[in-house]
């Protein structure tokens, strides 16, 4: 298993990259498998991504999330975006670190003008390129790696204007080499990250947060349901333990139930990522799920 950061400015062949590299592993002894995490793969346009700061945090949890998910299933994962914010790539070397697995980060370095030429020949083209507001603002906040830092180390750099991308190119095979190398206690020349016992305690700390609040939300669901089975028509479910009731204009079906608190187990699992932790114990992670569903249902929580 390993990740790998794509890095670049916008449009310097970045996917080009990933592509090419995700190729040449495929095509090496090992044939290893390998998945590619892209901003296409949502299925939003690139200026939308990057229109506003919540969009673009937005986009980057989404990634972080995938990566996330994706690094413990064996195959080697290539992250193609940006990924211009040091801060960011740093966040995905720790999800490496805790997977215990290889990281490397390979860096398209191409100037601004030639980016700038490329991005306008791909709008001429009618494919998808930037905005020129929101290319420059990219570019201007783009933070370049360097390989001093652990988050930027091995660094594999190309030169897709001067060089091209090519499977034969050197540093494409460089990064086949180290990603694939078998490694025993006599190499020295590639590195398998080691998850740090603060790191395991808080994989171990979300994964029981996600049981509680997944607990928490059915037991929600189970007493709606109950009261509602009463007969008659009722306008408050009442949970007990200090909790808020729960106000409801109509009868709420399972189906609707159901979807209601998968999709606030899916936003509270995203927005860990950024903001506040998860719940740790079972009336917190009620009482978030009662806020929402008053909100849902155009009630409100007292």
């Amino acid at each position: 298993m390993a990740l790998v950061v794509i890095c670049g400015q916008p449009c310097s062949g970045k996917s080009t990259a990933a592509l090419t590299l995700s190729e040449a592993l495929k095509e090496s002894e090992t044939k290893q498998n390998v998945r590619i995490i892209d901003e296409a793969s949502f299925h939003l346009d690139r200026n939308q991504n990057y229109a506003n700061m919540p969009a673009e945090k937005n986009l980057r949890g989404k990634l972080r999330s995938d990566v996330d998910r994706s690094v413990s299933r064996g195959d080697i994962v290539i992250v193609d975006s940006l990924n211009s914010i040091k801060g960011y790539r740093y966040e995905l070397w720790c999800i490496a670190r805790a997977a215990g697995i290889r990281y490397c980060v390979l860096f398209c370095d191409v100037d601004e003008a030639r980016c700038r030429e490329w991005n306008k020949e791909r709008g001429g083209r009618g494919e998808a390129s930037y905005d020129d507001g929101i290319f420059e603002d990219l570019v201007r906040r783009f933070e370049k790696p360097e390989r001093r830092n652990r988050w930027d180390s091995p660094l594999f750099e190309l030169f897709p204007s001067r060089d091209g991308i090519e499977k034969s190119s050197p540093v494409v095979s460089e990064a086949v080499t180290y990603l694939t190398k078998t490694v025993d206690s006599r190499t020295q020349d590639v590195r398998i990250l080691q998850p740090s016992i603060a790191t395991q305690s808080a994989r171990f700390a979300e994964a029981n947060s996600l049981y509680e609040l997944d607990r928490a939300t059915q037991e929600v669901i189970n007493a709606i349901v109950e009261q509602q089975a009463l007969g008659g028509a009722i306008s408050r479910v009442t949970l007990g333990n200090d909790l808020p009731p729960i106000e409801i204009c109509r009868p709420i079906g399972l189906p609707e139930l159901g979807r209601l608190r998968r999709t606030f187990v899916k936003l509270m699992g995203q927005s860990s990522l950024s903001g506040p932790p998860l719940p740790t114990d079972a009336n917190s992670g009620k009482r978030r799920f009662v806020d929402y569903l008053n909100r849902e249902f155009g009630g409100s929580s007292a």
